[in-house]
């Protein structure tokens, strides 16, 4: 008890001499191990002993605060009932109001009061007890750092049967955390102009003069997905395969063929593969599975059919899914179910297999809903892409 006093004197002449920048901040949270002793009422039969405990306060200014506490005592009961002195073991959780005196300075000054309650749990034979409480007293906070401090605590405690008289005192480290972050001072911007809208400045747009609305890349440009040289917003045909030549509206011109072969009947594969570009096979594979099943070899033979009959062509043979599971996973499975198509046309139907091509695009080019079971169902496709253009 002396050694604590003494320690509480050197405190108080620390605070008269101590200044420097506020140290309780609002919207602080704090965290303080403690220990010292606590004095029990000669009434109660309880040594004096070390006391352990925790608080956890938040300050909501510079000079209002609260505190939770929990503290546990071990000490020895030498009541009548007890047959000597035999191991108890007190425990005391209080709620607490602060009020901080200068909360300017490193050492800082405190008054304290709150309520809570003691319970004592007695040896065998005698009943544990639990009893409201009220504490009140001061302290001091002194500043290592912004953050960590070294504090001394003095409580009055009242324990409420007969008003049981009991003393607290202790040193603890508390550690602060959560204070707001200083607003930064806005610097005024530099000008910037962007003469055409599109988000790049004009010092690092290499197409100043696009069009309104318009998605442009990092250096200002339109976005031309298919590389075909006609940008997105003026392409007709955003899907033409790499290499092909296009027209003013992106799209590759009409194949030219023989008057021979214009005057023969196309099948609606020959006309889709000649005219668009691309015909999507009829073929599903099982969940997860790369099999070509047998009753699609009609489909995959109609393909065959018009590149024996115009030896110049050539096909990317495209496999797309829906988006169950990964990017990774979705990828392969169409890359696997691609080349499954390739090798059939090339083992069964004898084209070359120089003039296929196997791709798979996974999930990124879907044309329809993968929300709905009929969009992922028309999502899981293989196309026929053509990627050369027959010639007279």
């Amino acid at each position: 008890m002396k050694t604590f006093i003494v320690l509480l004197s050197c405190f108080m002449l620390l605070a008269l001499t101590s200044s420097g920048y506020a140290q309780i901040k609002p919207s602080t949270f704090s965290l303080t191990p403690y220990i010292g002793g606590y004095t029990f009422e000669g009434n109660q039969h309880l040594k004096t002993r070390p006391v352990y405990g925790l608080r956890a306060g938040y300050d909501f200014t510079r000079n209002l605060g609260v505190e939770a506490l929990f503290g546990y005592a071990s000490t020895d009961y030498n009541g009548t009932d007890a047959g000597g002195a035999q191991g108890t073991n007190v425990y005391n959780y209080r709620l607490e109001g602060l009020y901080h005196l200068m909360p300017a300075s490193k050492l800082v000054p405190f008054v304290s009061a709150g309520v809570g309650g003691q319970t004592v749990k007695y040896p065998a034979g005698v009943s544990d007890k639990t009893r409201a409480a009220f504490g009140y007293g001061a302290g001091l906070k002194y500043f290592l750092t912004e953050r960590v401090a070294l504090r001394a605590d003095v409580r009055h405690v009242l324990v409420f049967d007969s008003i049981y008289n009991n003393l607290e005192y202790t040193l603890g480290l508390g550690f602060v955390f959560g204070a707001p972050k200083p607003v930064p001072i806005p610097v005024p911007a530099k000008e910037v102009r962007d003469s055409d809208g599109d988000g790049v400045p004009d010092d690092l747009d290499k197409c100043p003069d696009t069009p309104k609305g318009v998605i442009v890349d990092k250096d200002g440009c339109p976005l031309d997905s298919d590389n075909d040289g006609v940008p997105d917003y003026l392409d007709k045909c955003p899907d033409t395969p790499k290499g092909v030549q296009v027209d003013e509206n992106g799209c590759p011109p009409p194949a030219p063929v023989t008057a021979q072969k214009a005057a023969a009947a196309m099948t609606e594969t020959e006309a889709q593969m000649l005219e668009k570009g691309r015909v999507t096979l009829n073929v599903e594979f099982d969940t997860g599975k790369t099999l070509v099943k047998p009753r699609y070899n009609k489909e995959i033979e109609k393909v065959a059919e018009v590149m024996k009959k115009y030896p110049e062509l050539k096909v990317v043979i495209e496999g797309h899914t829906d988006n169950i599971g990964g990017a990774k996973y979705n990828q392969n499975l169409s890359q696997r179910r691609a080349e499954a198509i390739k090798n059939v046309m090339v083992k069964k139907y004898k084209i070359e297999a120089s003039r296929l091509t196997a791709k798979g695009f996974g999930f990124s080019k879907p044309i329809a809903d993968n929300k709905t079971k009929e969009g992922k169902q028309k999502n899981r496709r293989v196309e026929a892409a053509t990627d050369y253009v027959i010639k007279k």
